[in-house]
């Protein structure tokens, strides 16, 4: 009797692209739903990137801490936040951090339509430059997903609204949860263990942290903070080099 392989390897052939579909949607690194930086250009260079600011409980610690040490950073703001701290953003734009879009509210933009995509981008840039007000500083022009989620869609509307582009991670730190310092300051050895093999081609570490919960103001992120304390001398002592995501993509036109 001829049986026929088909009922077999549709289903496996759907499960396969169905796996490749859900990695690129929420994998750090994928390329498969548009271009997105997720490194520097060499393994000198560091970019701490935060995320679910601006907070008032933790963030004018942070800023301080980083004007302290010389250090530019890229904050990734939501837009309802920036709305209710103004102040706080113009601060951040002041001490020459770069901002980026974080969209509006937060929401998972897998689970969105185009035109939900592109009003959650608009109203955080619409949010961002009335909390600048009248200051020089740019709009955005870079978009960080919420939880990273993202699909062709995403990609498409971050360009209609003039981004640049749309920025990922090679390291994230998972301190978006109150926890031990010592816990944050073991995770974060990384960046320099892997220094190596970013010196093979791959280029240097974007950082995530978050100074912010994107469920509410004044979140408890002083391990973030104590963290870094930890090790920005470290790095810096290393001969590690500190860059925002716009001298990062200045400096390279490489997404992965």
């Amino acid at each position: 009797m001829h049986l026929t392989p088909w009922p077999i390897v549709l289903p496996a052939a759907a499960g396969i692209a169905a796996g490749v579909a859900a990695w690129g949607a929420v994998h750090h690194s994928s390329q498969l739903f548009g271009p997105a930086l997720c490194r520097t250009r060499r393994a000198s260079q560091i970019a701490l990137t935060f995320d679910d600011g601006p907070n008032p409980s933790i963030t004018p610690g942070l800023l301080a801490l980083l004007e302290k040490r010389d250090v530019r950073a890229t904050f990734f703001l939501v837009g309802r936040f920036a709305r209710a701290c103004p102040a706080l953003v113009r601060e951040i734009a002041a001490r020459g951090h770069t901002i980026g879009n974080h969209t509006e509210t937060h929401p998972n933009l897998v689970l969105c339509s185009l035109r939900r995509v592109q009003d959650e981008i608009a109203r955080c840039q619409a949010s961002i430059v009335g909390a600048l007000h009248a200051t020089a500083t740019e709009p955005p022009k870079w978009l960080r997903p919420p939880f990273g989620y993202r699909l062709p869609h995403v990609w498409t509307a971050a360009r209609r609204a003039g981004l640049a582009g749309v920025v990922m991670w090679s390291l994230t730190a998972y301190d978006w949860k109150p926890q031990p310092p010592e816990r944050l300051i073991a995770r974060l050895a990384h960046v320099a263990q892997r220094r190596a093999i970013a010196a093979a081609g791959q280029g240097g570490e974007i950082v995530l942290l978050h100074d912010g919960d994107f469920r509410r103001l004044g979140a408890d992120q002083g391990h973030v903070l104590v963290a870094l304390e930890h090790w920005l001398p470290r790095w810096q002592d290393a001969g590690f080099e500190f860059v925002t995501i716009d001298q990062a993509a200045g400096a390279t036109a490489k997404t992965a």
